[in-house]
């Protein structure tokens, strides 16, 4: 199984995130809709399901929750056109792509890889599968999160710049999509830090889907 994720794929986020990143004028400009999407990958075992607790890690420095819609891969593909992607995926739910900010910044600075600063243990969480045929068109899906019964983030698919469709024909390009593999597609604007003992709730289309504690 593989994990894709995508970074800078909600305009206002690209804003926040860049100025706590200091790097001006990255992901913020009017045709961000046709540059190429941001891609990173998570470890496998960064998956956390099933409401399983998120152990805040006390070595890597500030949390910050990131709340996705996430879809999952159902069938073999390479080099997918982008009219057909839908085919590939079957299911989605919300997820939280958890990043380790301050690791990130400063790898950042150094000009090196960021990964290690996303594909931590635990830092790919996932929710409850709810079956496509079961939602209004992915492109406009609503979905929220509630940190301690206060909502931290919303949004819409509809504001995506990259399109599912478009990120899976992309992805397609570089890597063999298989049969369960994840695609966390980015996160609006509203991200903040988790501390232990937080209780962090997820919905789409106002159906709570993700469900979990930090310890």
């Amino acid at each position: 199984m593989k994990i894709f994720a995508v970074g800078m794929n909600y305009a206002l986020h690209n804003k926040e995130i860049t100025n706590a990143l200091l790097q001006k004028g990255v992901g913020t400009s009017a045709d961000d809709r046709q540059r190429d999407p941001v891609i990173f990958t998570k470890a496998d075992s960064s998956l956390l399901k099933d409401g399983k607790p998120f152990f805040v890690p006390d070595h890597l420095g500030r949390i910050d929750y990131e709340t996705e819609v996430v879809v999952r891969i159902c069938r073999l593909g390479k080099s997918i056109p982008e009219q057909f992607a839908h085919r590939y995926y079957d299911t989605m739910t919300v997820g939280i792509d958890f990043t380790a900010r301050d690791l990130q910044k400063k790898l950042r600075e150094e000009g090196q890889p960021w990964e290690i600063s996303k594909g931590f243990d635990g830092a790919a969480v996932i929710g409850e599968w709810i079956e496509k045929e079961k939602l209004p068109d992915i492109q406009a899906l609503h979905f929220s999160l509630n940190v301690n019964n206060e909502q931290r983030q919303e949004g819409c698919t509809s504001d995506m710049l990259c399109t599912v469709d478009r990120l899976i024909a992309y992805i397609s390009q570089f890597f063999t999509l298989k049969t369960g593999d994840l695609l966390f597609t980015g996160t609006p604007v509203g991200v903040g830090p988790v501390n232990i003992d937080d209780h962090l709730e997820g919905f789409l289309e106002e159906r709570k889907v993700l469900d979990f504690w930090c310890k």
